[in-house]
């Protein structure tokens, strides 16, 4: 049977700042498993790790969440910068989960392998959010919106990318030791690194056994929805080198939520889903803190009834 791991994000509430809390928590709604999410502290984490209520099936990279002295995550640090000082400090941290990883006896790592910095437009990213509330999300000026979008970050890819490759190459030597996988996840924003064919370039070289993809359902319904990238073109592209999930329900244009179909439950086609992601062994329930209890729990009947 499928390991179905619940991911640390949720555990980003009082009730458990211990982290052992957390893992009998899991225990109880019915997880196989833990995932510890890069908004994890190192406090929470080595209390999941050294209870050893449930194995740590995977860490999020760069896990340990630490505050850098700027007030930001070391989660917003960015693995493709061509600042080579930013670089630097990114991979530290995720080197020093990689660490955490072979400490939990975790099989899998998931990374966000940066951004090409430079082509972030929020304010185009507003309004074609707007325009999909709208329903013209197809309209001329999304259209526009999503022409200049790709265009700002077609500018910058190329060096952002081969930072990238950089990046990845450390880590899957550091991970390689540890006979652990490295999961580049597909991102929300356009922005984002990497889209679907970047990744196989990413990729090209590496065993299965050493990086793949890691395919995030909601973050892929979203650039979907908003006239990106087709959600079946990561499976059809990358459907032979998955290398985990963070599977999770789309409202909207928002995720993170509880896959189900109770009333107010997400919208995926989850058949073709779950149908997409079948080669893989575990699969890591990403839920938002803020869903309700209920949710989380009945989200593995729901899961186990897809086959």
């Amino acid at each position: 049977m499928r390991t179905l791991a619940l991911s640390t994000m949720f555990a980003q509430q009082e009730r458990f700042a211990d982290g052992a809390a957390f893992a009998r928590y899991a225990v109880d709604a019915g997880y196989d498993a833990i995932e510890v999410s890069h908004s994890t502290p190192e406090p929470k984490l080595r209390r999941i790790v050294a209870g050893g209520i449930r194995p740590v099936a995977a860490i999020h990279l760069p896990a340990p969440h630490v505050t850098l002295p700027d007030g930001r995550a070391n989660a917003d640090l960015n693995l493709a910068a061509i600042d080579g000082a930013e670089r630097a400090d990114a991979l530290a941290h995720a080197l020093r989960g990689v660490g955490w990883a072979a400490v939990a006896g975790s099989r899998a790592l998931a990374v966000h392998l940066g951004e090409v910095a430079d082509a972030f437009w929020p304010d185009g990213e507003a309004e074609l959010r707007r325009l999909h509330g709208e329903g013209a999300v197809a309209s001329r000026r999304a259209h526009e919106l999503r022409a200049e979008m790709a265009a700002r970050r077609e500018a910058g890819a190329p060096a952002a990318l081969a930072a990238a490759r950089a990046s990845l190459e450390t880590l899957v030597a550091a991970a390689r030791r540890h006979g652990i996988v490295v999961g580049i996840e597909n991102r929300l924003r356009h922005h984002e690194i990497p889209h679907p064919r970047e990744t196989l370039a990413l990729l090209d070289g590496f065993a299965p056994d050493e990086a793949g993809h890691w395919h995030d359902t909601g973050h892929a319904e979203v650039l979907d929805r908003l006239g990106f990238i087709p959600h079946g073109q990561w499976f059809g592209l990358l459907g032979d080198r998955l290398a985990g999930a963070h599977v999770h329900d789309v409202r909207g244009l928002r995720d993170h939520r509880a896959p189900g179909r109770a009333p107010g439950a997400g919208e995926l086609d989850w058949p073709a889903v779950a149908a997409a992601l079948a080669p893989l062994d575990a699969w890591t329930l990403e839920i938002d803190q803020r869903e309700p209890d209920e949710a989380v729990r009945a989200a593995i009947p729901f899961l186990r009834a897809l086959g």
